[in-house]
């Protein structure tokens, strides 16, 4: 029995999107509006984000392998689609991760980084849908 490879590729687009939606729209917030100081708040935050890049890595790397697999039951056209998406979702999350966080860390100009970071992680986010849609509507 061939394991159905689309599910799992639809599987692994839902974690990717699920968790940057659940982190950063929902969990994030409630740091800052209930830990006892933004510092304490950011320290974690930072820490979410950090393990958020490297489960957007292994969603991008388990989708650009199911992709590979050229098996039937993952339609080419979609591939091809959601390959540029889920690239640029990695390529976003590792530069907020090794060019971005760092900055902040350090203070440098904490509304620049903030900013620049937000606009990454909204990017990213944009990724991981178009290509939870991509994926889901074949299904």
């Amino acid at each position: 029995m061939k394991p159905d490879l689309s599910a799992l590729a639809i599987w692994a687009a839902a974690l990717w999107w699920g968790a940057l939606t659940s982190v950063g729209f929902g969990v994030v917030p409630m740091l800052f509006a209930n830990l006892p100081t933004p510092a304490v708040a950011g320290a974690m935050a930072a820490k979410l984000f950090s393990a958020l890049t490297w489960l957007t890595i292994g969603c991008g790397l388990l989708l650009l392998l199911v992709f590979r697999s050229n098996q039937p039951s993952v339609p080419i056209n979609r591939t091809q689609d959601a390959t540029l998406f889920i690239a640029l979702g990695m390529l976003l999350a590792l530069l907020s991760e090794f060019a971005v966080a760092p900055r902040i860390v350090a203070r440098q100009d904490l509304r620049l980084w903030h900013s620049v970071g937000t606009v990454l992680y909204a990017l990213q986010w944009v990724c991981a849908g178009l290509t939870f849609r991509k994926l889901a509507a074949y299904r």
